[in-house]
């Protein structure tokens, strides 16, 4: 028997039905931000972001993965992603990304990441390259959100992320992790990438919901995982930076699940208004 391919696009109540895992998600990474400062440990990030999503009405949905057990991923400096929350103590200078999800009681998802430079006066230099690197990361994802937003076929959003990134200098675009779309399981089809392939990708209309997320270094883009069987780090020890949030498309436009305002002050420069889901 032949198997049934679910089907990539949701139906506008579904979409619905995903508005508030997303702002579950958005709220556990706003208490993350007013933690984020030197002393304070990656597992103090972790029960900070845990308590803003059970404070929604949702639950961490990372620790539905088989064998993780924390809220967030807490990845510093040459950890670009999946890195486990413990005793880690932040230190001055240090970029930290964070990566969460929620899933909602009827059994949605959010998912989203961000990331955030510790300041460090005696070290100027250093922290103004780590800002510079996460100013150009954030910023990449909203050009591929951007995209997004007018695109016929998914696979441009990982061309205009490559494009604006080759423009601001000399940064590594990691292939071997990439987007995904998002609904009833945190990591569904398609895989939405970060760079410029020759496919086209699923046409871009209404129900379509994916999970932008660039991630980009200082120096190379080859990794390799840590003991712990997670945390991804960078070969060459270069710091990186992580950024992601889910978007819907929907008959009216588009909106960003994981971003209080539906991602109108990102993509606000666009000239594009993201339109609520009715």
């Amino acid at each position: 028997m032949r198997a049934i391919r679910r089907s990539i696009y949701k139906s506008p109540a579904q979409l619905r039905l995903m508005i508030e895992p997303g702002l579950a998600t958005a709220a556990s990474l706003d208490a993350v931000a007013a933690l984020v400062k030197p002393g304070a440990t990656t597992l103090e990030l972790d029960t900070a972001a845990e308590a803003a999503i059970l404070a929604r009405g949702c639950k961490p949905n990372f620790k539905l993965e088989h064998g993780y057990f924390h809220t967030v991923c807490a990845s510093v400096e040459d950890d670009v992603v999946h890195g486990i929350p413990g005793d880690r103590v932040l230190q001055a200078g240090e970029i930290v990304s964070i990566d969460s999800g929620a899933i909602s009681a009827q059994g949605w998802n959010g998912d989203a990441a961000r990331s955030f430079v510790i300041d460090d006066p005696s070290r100027p230099d250093l922290v103004a390259a780590r800002r510079e690197l996460n100013r150009v990361t954030e910023q990449s994802l909203w050009h591929g959100i951007a995209r997004l937003a007018t695109a016929k076929h998914l696979n441009e959003v990982g061309a205009a992320i490559e494009d604006y990134i080759e423009s601001q200098g000399e940064y590594g675009i990691l292939t071997d992790y990439v987007g995904h779309g998002i609904g009833r399981s945190m990591h569904e089809d398609p895989p939405v990438f970060n760079y410029a392939v020759r496919q086209r990708g699923p046409e871009v209309k209404p129900g379509l919901v994916v999970a932008i997320e660039p991630m980009v270094t200082l120096g190379g883009a080859d990794t390799y995982v840590r003991d712990d069987g997670w945390t991804v780090a960078t070969e060459d020890g270069s710091p990186a930076a992580h950024w992601e949030h889910s978007i819907a498309v929907h008959k009216d436009g588009i909106w960003v699940l994981t971003a209080e305002d539906g991602g109108a002050a990102g993509l606000a420069q666009f000239g594009i208004v993201p339109t609520p889901i009715a």
